[in-house]
């Protein structure tokens, strides 16, 4: 029953959206390479929308020029059904595995559960690849990270330079010392991105000198999906003091990620998780689908209130979960209805901020690696 409901709202989603990022993906990278114009240049017919990723992101698409549309939606929803159940493994495995929930059933629920999450959702349906860098980072910092690796920080690297928000995970690098990792993160993301100024220096310059910084390309910073806190703000009425607002919230965010982050260091997981909000709450456009990164906060909370008896952990992963996968928010696209609309039209950033302060860190026995007597007490 679960994965037909999954199914069906995985189908309903794709009906909605139509594989539109993906649509947008290969008619800019055809356009490069069979016009040879400026993938920057190019948007979808009847939208302002175009590329917005580094050019090392058009590198790794650059199959999209002779493969067909069709064959490149069929694998981008067949990658992003592979990678969040690898991610669901990763993440959910060791939990069920502690609980006493073994075998394949407990799994297979949870890579249910984690498709039918309303940003997995979008993600399909748009054809984005929100789970794919999902997937690089959650198996860097479990695998790598977590257990000192010299390779430790090239996935959080890769994913940098396919899209610049999960650099996030370098900035915790760097606040946890973790130096060699954050070198080699920081590394990777620089040699991704030099390959691909040497292949595509015209628009390695645009990008990098005017095309990150028009937030014009990406759709208007008060749409409702636009879950982070610029998008919350810009809900309100705060004409003239916005931008101000917006960076006491950014400071005053990052300065309590970083005090927890210092306090519990060696918990991984806990920094994958607060980490993963961190990167919604600060990105100045998180739309739904983005919020995947949400899912390893999540996972802990539930972990915790099971582990620990603590109802309100196991209360508000729950609580994450459902009513953000409930697609309330969208009840207030088109009627604000106010003063609710301040409430419904911002779940997203609430329970990312709520999830911020309360997920539980230091708890290394929770920490979901798959060798727990490598993991420092």
């Amino acid at each position: 029953m679960l994965a037909g409901i999954a199914i069906l709202s995985v189908f309903l989603t794709e009906e909605k959206h139509f594989f539109f990022d993906s649509r947008v993906y290969y008619g800019a990278i055809n356009f490069l390479f069979h016009n040879d114009g400026m993938v920057y240049d190019w948007t979808r017919p009847g939208s302002p929308y175009g590329f917005t990723y580094p050019p090392f992101a058009g590198l790794v698409m650059a199959p999209m020029a002779v493969l067909p549309l069709g064959a490149v939606i069929w694998l981008t929803v067949a990658a992003t059904v592979l990678s969040t159940a690898l991610v669901a493994w990763w993440l959910a495995g060791p939990v069920l595995r502690r609980h006493g929930w073994t075998g394949w059933f407990g799994v297979a629920v949870a890579i249910c559960l984690a498709i039918t999450f309303e940003p997995v959702r979008e993600t399909i349906g748009f054809g984005q690849v929100n789970t794919l860098l999902l997937a690089l980072v959650v198996g860097d910092m479990l695998f790598g990270v977590a257990r000192g690796r010299k390779w430790a920080g090239v996935g959080i690297g890769l994913a940098t330079a396919v899209k610049l928000t999960p650099g996030v995970f370098i900035l915790y690098l760097l606040v946890t010392r973790r130096w060699r990792a954050a070198g080699v993160a920081a590394g990777t993301t620089a040699a991704a991105s030099l390959l691909a100024a040497a292949i595509f220096p015209a628009e390695s310059r645009v990008f990098w000198t005017s095309a990150l910084w028009d937030t014009n390309r990406v759709g208007g910073l008060q749409f409702l999906s636009n879950q982070s806190e610029r998008g919350l703000l810009a809900r309100l009425p705060l004409d003239g003091v916005e931008s101000k607002v917006w960076i006491a919230a950014v400071v005053l965010t990052l300065a309590g990620w970083a005090w927890r982050m210092r306090r519990e260091p060696d918990d991984v997981f806990g920094g994958l998780a607060l980490t993963g909000v961190l990167g919604c709450l600060l990105s100045p456009v998180t739309w739904i689908h983005h919020c995947v990164w949400l899912l390893p906060a999540i996972v802990r909370c539930v972990d915790s209130g099971l582990s620990r008896r603590n109802w309100w952990h196991f209360g508000l992963g729950v609580a994450a979960y459902v009513i953000t996968t409930s697609h309330l928010t969208w009840l207030w696209e088109f009627h604000p209805q106010p003063p609710l609309a301040i409430l419904g039209a911002n779940v997203y950033v609430y329970f990312s901020l709520a999830l911020l302060v309360w997920t539980p860190i230091g708890t290394s026995r929770l920490l979901p690696v798959h060798e727990p007597e490598k993991v420092v007490l």
